[in-house]
């Protein structure tokens, strides 16, 4: 899922942001010559991710860098465990210290925050967590990564790969004249037909129409436990339904029960707290 191009682009621009012209402190007070080994530790539980990124940057600084990932993306880690040993040039690895730590505290905070949302649902329960487009710009890709370690799923990448008619879709589509929603979806099959369409849907009502007009998925917004158990009687297997919005941990043990195809959840990518990892020195014995 890793695009490696996409992946060396992203970290040539965080490694330009921070290191500039040069690191100056490092470049005064390291010799040249310094080799040392780092380790890679997380200070509270995780779900690991980001790691070979963190093994991409270093070797973009420095390819005579040594990395030695000792978990893999998406294992359970517990505090005080060690990721990754890094052996080599000082400078290089203190230069990018910072910059790969942010990509594996960021990645693997959004995985951690993934895996608590899919336990919370239960190991029989046939729902699945997707992500959102409410991602950080630039960065989609990386953390729809991150939701796929922590266990969860994917939901469109784009405006480009699922049509998806929301609430100011339809709004604005209501000025054409009656019978909205079918409409919205007859003109998507016209100008994409190989594209799946989804109806976001407000109401019963919205429901009904989506259904009846060959949606393959409906997305109930906002909709309390009792309307969401409705609409599933009213759309009676025809398009696979998904739940957004209120979507809290504590909610999700009574979400298991209604069996629903997916529940999306915003939070994952734009709110997840980052993990404390750090990155610890080797200190040479004195000669």
């Amino acid at each position: 899922m890793l695009n490696r191009s996409h992946v060396l682009n992203l970290v040539r621009a965080a490694l330009a942001e921070d290191v500039g012209s040069g690191d100056a402190t490092t470049l005064a007070v390291i010799p040249p010559d310094l080799q040392t080994t780092a380790a890679m530790v997380t200070r509270k539980d995780c779900i690991c991710a980001g790691l070979p990124l963190a093994e991409i940057l270093f070797e973009e600084l420095d390819p005579g860098l040594a990395f030695e990932a000792l978990v893999a993306d998406g294992d359970a880690c517990r505090a005080g465990q060690t990721l990754a040993v890094i052996r080599g040039a000082a400078r290089a690895i203190l230069t990018g210290e910072r910059t790969a730590l942010n990509f594996v505290q960021r990645l693997s905070g959004i995985a951690t925050l993934t895996r608590r949302y899919v336990d919370a649902l239960g190991s029989t329960c046939r729902t699945r967590i997707l992500d959102t487009r409410k991602t950080t710009p630039g960065w989609r890709l990386l953390e729809k990564y991150a939701v796929r370690m922590g266990g969860g799923q994917n939901h469109r990448f784009g405006l480009y790969d699922r049509i998806m008619i929301k609430d100011n879709h339809r709004e604005l589509a209501r000025f054409a004249g009656p019978d909205a929603i079918r409409r919205a979806v007859d003109a998507c099959r016209r100008a994409y037909p190989t594209l799946e369409v989804e109806v976001e849907a407000d109401s019963l009502e919205d429901v009904q129409a989506a259904a009846e007009a060959g949606a393959e998925y409906i997305l109930l917004d906002n909709m309390s436990d009792d309307t969401m158990a409705e609409a599933i009687r009213i759309n009676a297997g025809r398009a696979r339904l998904e739940a957004s919005g209120g979507i809290t941990l504590e909610r999700l043990p009574r979400l298991a029960r209604l069996n629903l195809d997916f529940i999306s959840v915003g939070a994952l990518t734009h709110s997840a707290p980052a993990i404390d990892i750090g990155l610890d020195i080797e200190i040479p014995d004195s000669p």
